[in-house]
């Protein structure tokens, strides 16, 4: 390389520099404000997860605290005492205090706060399901075989034990109306379903005795199943 070309490339890589020097000091700004950002984003999520950590820990003490009185009407009174901000916590909260305002002779208060609760668009479903189920129970008196069936039936979905709690008490409802085989379908399925807790297919099991059902057939179906499961594996 000739002394000119030496020189050439330095005054170029020279150009370049003060070329990338200028472009810092015109933009480098925005560099450290991203930085900034990304930074103070992280920090600010940080500080929201600690907050909301710690606004659930002090619910969840107030709630525990609001349950330890041993008088249902003490314990109404400071549930209602509680307004949380987010709307999950507010339907647990909600909940809770219509169980106190049913055991405190209430009712009437009860049905209401379900009611707002099943209500509410705010409320998350799986809540508003639940106060819809709960709601209904209360409603032994005010509504209908089929208006009460109607209303089980829309809990029928993709929450297992919501659902076999609902076909429990439509087969409850069967039996009211001395529909005993339809009632005893439904509580066959409940006894073999995998998804039935133990207390459940206990009640299950005990109403499909005493509507005359075999439930040595229900044991036998179920071991014939589980042999099948095992060969094809």
């Amino acid at each position: 390389m000739s002394d000119t070309d030496s020189f050439i490339d330095e005054v170029s890589e020279e150009v370049r520099r003060d070329r990338l020097f200028a472009m810092m000091k015109r933009y480098g700004w925005i560099a450290i404000a991203l930085v900034v950002l990304v930074v103070g984003g992280a920090a600010y999520n940080e500080f929201r997860k600690a907050n909301e950590t710690a606004a659930a820990q002090a619910l969840g003490d107030s709630i525990i605290a609001a349950l330890e009185s041993d008088n249902p009407s003490e314990r109404k009174e400071a549930l209602a005492a509680l307004a949380p901000e987010n709307a999950g916590a507010a339907a647990v909260v909600g909940l809770l205090k219509s169980r106190e305002q049913y055991a405190n002779g209430d009712v009437d208060d009860a049905k209401a706060t379900l009611q707002a609760l099943a209500d509410s668009s705010t409320t998350p479903m799986a809540y508003r399901q639940v106060a819809t189920f709960k709601l209904l129970g209360l409603q032994t008196d005010d509504l209908s075989p089929d208006e009460r069936r109607a209303g089980y039936q829309t809990l029928i979905g993709k929450n297992a034990q919501l659902r076999l709690l609902a076909e429990e008490q439509l087969a409850l409802i069967d039996i009211e109306t001395g529909d005993y085989e339809a009632a005893l379908g439904t509580l066959e399925a409940i006894v073999s379903d995998e998804q039935s807790t133990v207390g459940l297919r206990r009640r299950a099991s005990q109403l499909v005795v005493s509507l005359g059902g075999d439930l040595s057939a229900l044991s036998a179906q179920e071991g014939a199943s589980d042999e099948d499961e095992a060969a094809s594996e």
